[in-house]
C-alpha cells in the first residue's frame, strides 16, 4: 500500500472524536446583523467600556473597573 498522507492520518486518528462531538459548525460572515443581535452588540459594547484595562511591567494584564462604586456588574 502507498504511503499514508498526513491527512488521512489526521482523519482517521480524529474519527472517534468527530463521532462524539460532531463536525465543527461554520456559518457565512457576509450575513446581515439582525435587530437582536445589532442590540446584543451594543450591550457588550456599553459593558465593556465600564472597565479599563491595566498593564503590568511584566506584560500581563488585567481588568479594573473605571468606576469602583458602580456595582451593577459584579
Amino acid at each position: 500500500m502507498a504511503q499514508e498522507t498526513f491527512a488521512r492520518k489526521f482523519m482517521r486518528a480524529t474519527g472517534k472524536l468527530r463521532v462524539i462531538f460532531g463536525p465543527a459548525h461554520s456559518s457565512s460572515l457576509d450575513h446581515e446583523m439582525t435587530e437582536e443581535n445589532r442590540r446584543l452588540l451594543a450591550q457588550r459594547q456599553a459593558e465593556t467600556q465600564q472597565w479599563e484595562t491595566i498593564r503590568r511591567p511584566d506584560g500581563s494584564t488585567y481588568v479594573v473597573p473605571l468606576n469602583p462604586e458602580d456595582k451593577s456588574l459584579r
